[in-house]
């Protein structure tokens, strides 16, 4: 829901004229009941998914399936020649999207054999909304902006000059990634939002298209208009620049050498559950195209339509319909990134669709001291689960706007990319891993590791540690469970507890962030507790404890007080 995640610091201005407003037709989805009649095979994935999305599944040994084949193109056909417009289909959930004003029309669809079942998916709307002015947000009558002060900026340093945006690159650290030449080389992201509006004509995103890293673009809500119209949405371009701008003193994103492919899913004029099945649709154009990351700046709790709403309960992982497909996207090996969402302050506070996903990264936000931000939406999932999973800033943070300037807002549609952005780099230098024991690395070397909670998740990530613990040896989740750790934070000595006895030496090493090796041990067969002792001398500050076990290799994030 675009809507509860900007603030009044965030709107483009519109205005609808309603002297020319015109009743839209409505908006239907077809679930459909098989894949029968069908030219596409599993044998020959190549006829519908890219050389790099197969590529992917071949490195993460993720098997083709069912949900890969696509939607069977006669039973579009079909739906087609009784005179609807068909606006897009989804082969992970087998539905048709169309859109019709004749009722009839949809009666005949019902009547389809292949056709399960159809559901109208919005009200009719007034069109035509057009904007007739955009400006910085520096000139906004904000009432309800949370208070920024550029003193707390930090100068930078290093590889890049960021800007406006050091404080944020810094404060999780991958300004040092970036120092080591990780910069998302080499990693497509795909991102979900509400428009681009003139991101092809900004200076700060100039290389992106110069050196031919702009992979391509497309709106589901318009199939066929251009992405960069400076009619729609500008949220997008916001978004794109936290992570792709490289104008060194005025931005540097996250990942300024990555890869983009732009795609529009969300309306945002309007609220209706039709942006929950386009989301599905653009995740999957993500997966065909061969996308490692997705950002996704969006959420969806409550509608235009109050039948739509979702409620508390439903925020379980596996009932909405965004929510299903982000998870979707996760087991094709993407690592889905989810803005959190900015409702923390309402009477719904708690994060939406699809961030509630227990395989979607969802970030939430905090300031430029590291403060949880109030308007970040809360967990935990209705199932229990501990949502955000991480935060980085969204308070106050950096980005380019539609008008080409730099400007600071608030918002988890900031934070996300941020993180996304960041992933990129770490993914880059880490190639080996998959998506979720990245996300996992992340989390375990965040600063609430060891004590995570409904507002911040695991905490701050710090790029840095997360680096250094999977430089020092191959990190593996399945043993994150069988070692106790403390004092974190420690002085003079550390006691490490296992919860078997192991019959091979475990090695360990207390490493410092740049993963030069300060301390180690070797942890003799038989024992369940080891101490580290003489520890007085370190410096204050951040450390990494490898263990490499029989079972596999863990690093955790440390802190010298």
């Amino acid at each position: 829901m675009l809507r509860k995640y900007l603030l009044t610091t965030l709107c483009i201005l519109a205005f609808i004229d309603l002297t020319k407003a015109q009743i839209a037709p409505q908006k239907y989805v077809a679930w459909l009941t098989d894949k029968e009649n069908n030219p596409f095979t599993l044998n020959n994935p190549s006829a519908f998914l890219s050389q790099r999305s197969i590529e992917r599944r071949q490195k993460y040994g993720i098997p083709l399936d069912w949900y890969d084949l696509p939607v069977s193109p006669s039973y579009i056909s079909q739906i087609n020649a009784i005179g609807v417009n068909v606006l897009h289909a989804s082969k992970w959930m087998n539905f048709v999207v169309f859109e019709t004003a004749d009722t009839q029309r949809v009666s005949l669809i019902k009547q389809l054999p292949f056709v399960r079942k159809v559901e109208k998916t919005r009200k009719r709307i007034n069109s035509n909304a057009s904007i007739v002015g955009m400006q910085s947000i520096d000139n906004l009558p904000f009432n309800d902006a949370v208070p920024w002060s550029t003193s707390s900026i930090l100068k930078s340093s290093g590889s890049y000059d960021y800007g406006g945006g050091t404080n944020q690159v810094q404060m999780i650290k991958i300004d040092v990634l970036h120092n080591q030449g990780f910069t998302g080389k080499g990693i497509l992201i795909a991102l979900l939002d509400a428009g681009y509006a003139i991101a092809d004509q900004i200076p700060a995103l100039d290389s992106l298209f110069q050196s031919g890293r702009m992979l391509g673009t497309r709106d589901i809500v318009m199939p066929g208009n251009n992405v960069f119209d400076p009619a729609i949405n500008g949220h997008g371009t916001m978004v794109l620049s936290t992570m792709a701008a490289l104008q060194p003193g005025t931005l540097v994103g996250t990942a300024p050498h990555a890869s983009y492919f732009l795609i529009r899913t969300e309306d945002a004029p309007t609220e209706y559950i039709i942006e929950e099945y386009n989301w599905v649709t653009g995740a999957e154009l993500a997966d065909s195209i061969g996308a490692d990351i997705i950002n996704s700046s969006l959420g969806y709790t409550e509608f235009d339509d109050p039948t739509q709403n979702h409620t508390y309960q439903s925020m379980d992982g596996n009932t909405a319909i965004a929510t299903q497909g982000a998870d979707r996207a996760a087991s094709r090996g993407i690592l889905v990134v989810n803005s959190a969402g900015n409702s923390g302050t309402s009477p719904w506070f708690f994060i939406g669709s699809p961030a509630d996903g227990d395989s979607v990264f969802t970030i939430g936000a905090v300031d430029a001291l590291g403060n949880y931000a109030s308007f970040s939406s809360k967990g935990p999932t209705f199932d229990k689960r501990i949502k955000p999973d991480i935060a980085t800033q969204g308070q106050g943070a950096a980005f380019i706007g539609p008008w080409g300037g730099l400007s600071y807002g608030n918002g988890t549609s900031f934070s996300s990319p941020i993180a996304a952005g960041s992933m990129a780099c770490l993914w880059q230098a880490h190639p080996d891993l998959n998506n979720m024991q990245l996300r996992n690395v992340v989390m375990q070397t965040a600063s609430l590791a060891s004590n995570p909670d409904s507002l911040m998740g695991y905490g701050i990530p710090d790029f840095s540690a997360a680096h250094a613990s999977l430089s020092a040896g191959r990190y593996d989740e399945n043993v994150q469970d069988d070692f106790l750790v403390a004092p974190n934070p420690f002085q003079n000595e550390l006691f490490i507890r296992s919860r078997w006895a192991t019959n091979k030496p475990i090695y360990v090493r207390l490493l410092n962030l740049k993963g030069i090796e300060m301390a180690s041990a070797v942890w003799q067969p038989g024992l369940t507790l080891l101490k580290l002792q003489g520890l007085q001398f370190l410096s204050k500050g951040f450390y990494i404890l490898s263990l490499q076990s029989e079972k596999g290799h863990l690093g955790l994030r440390l802190i010298k007080k």
